[in-house]
């Protein structure tokens, strides 16, 4: 649906530039494992405004947040200066979600660096993950169960910072007890909690997860990283996912995104961003602007105007 007027806000991409940027996981052998599978065809491309702009070309994107890409740890702050040169040069990202490591020694001086950068608005560390529901270890080491870990998070909203957190389904009860223990930190869950597994049983407890966690108004979810391994981006496979996470959350606390240039391993930019507006065709044109745009914009308080007029009944602002 290229040439329609929806303006967007790309709340979730990445950029790097393979030549100057230390990231491993795009660098070094082997591989790791992925859940698209193969993603060779991502370790050879540059991914810059650019090709951001060729990518999105047809669709009214008026700004766009990038997502930490695992730079490399050694140096936790380089991405962040890094992206804000490219803002300075090129007018893009108009946020950036940092790298941090929670439980590391430094993450006091990380988060106070963070919390002096404006174009950082909140920072991502992914936590431990169980391989499968059934296998799910409650306070291990590096998950949000992890006391150092949460003596990290602890940190953010002092320094204005929210949480960005990329964890399949089965740890979202995690992810509770945490906006629990500091409501204060908005909860921004990536890629609508990786409902990988679209099996009845799989679904399931996707759903009801989702549901717990739709219950704590602090947090937010970006629709996003729907792809199946092995097979292309189809709105068949991803409607049900998409209109189920709106009528959980409410449009005001969802927001799509287009995880590019990873997610362009299933699809390409037109066929996502196309899908999304089929998907969300019959609903009221003020949802649409909070789903493409006015949420992203109160999350990310980004200076920009809001598409809708004014902040509609029930919206959220941070």
């Amino acid at each position: 649906m290229r040439g329609d007027d929806l303006p967007i806000i790309d709340a979730h991409h990445h950029f790097w530039d393979l030549a100057r940027n230390p990231h491993p996981w795009l660098r070094d052998d082997p591989p790791i494992p992925f859940r698209y599978g193969d993603y060779s065809a991502l370790r050879h491309r540059n991914f810059l405004p650019e090709h951001y702009d060729r990518a999105a070309a047809g669709h009214r994107v008026v700004a766009t947040v990038t997502m930490e890409g695992e730079w490399d740890p050694a140096d936790t702050l380089g991405e962040a200066r890094w992206m804000a040169g490219l803002a300075a040069r090129t007018g893009r990202p108009a946020a950036h979600v940092a790298q941090a490591w929670l439980d590391r020694g430094d993450i006091e001086e990380v988060v106070a660096a963070y919390a002096a950068m404006p174009l950082v608005r909140g920072v991502r560390h992914k936590p431990r993950a169980a391989p499968s529901p059934d296998r799910v270890e409650r306070g291990a080491q590096g998950g949000m169960g992890d006391p150092a870990w949460r003596r990290g998070y602890a940190l953010l909203a002092r320094a204005g910072l929210h949480f960005e957190l990329q964890a399949p389904w089965w740890h979202l009860d995690e992810a509770l007890e945490l906006i629990a223990a500091h409501p204060e930190v908005m909860l921004v869950l990536n890629h609508a909690g990786l409902p990988a597994d679209r099996s009845a049983e799989g679904l399931a407890g996707w759903r009801a997860a989702m549901r717990r966690l739709a219950d704590a108004p602090q947090a937010r979810v970006k629709i996003s990283g729907l792809g199946l391994a092995g097979r292309p981006w189809r709105l068949e496979d991803n409607r049900a996912i998409i209109l189920e996470t709106i009528g959980m959350f409410g449009p005001d606390r969802c927001m799509f995104a287009s995880n590019f240039l990873v997610d362009g391993l299933c699809g390409s930019f037109d066929t996502i961003y196309s899908g999304f507006k089929r998907a969300t065709a019959a609903l009221p044109r003020a949802d649409r602007l909070a789903l493409f745009h006015d949420t992203a914009i109160r999350t990310y308080r980004l200076d920009l105007p809001l598409a809708a007029a004014g902040a509609r009944p029930g919206a959220t602002t941070p």
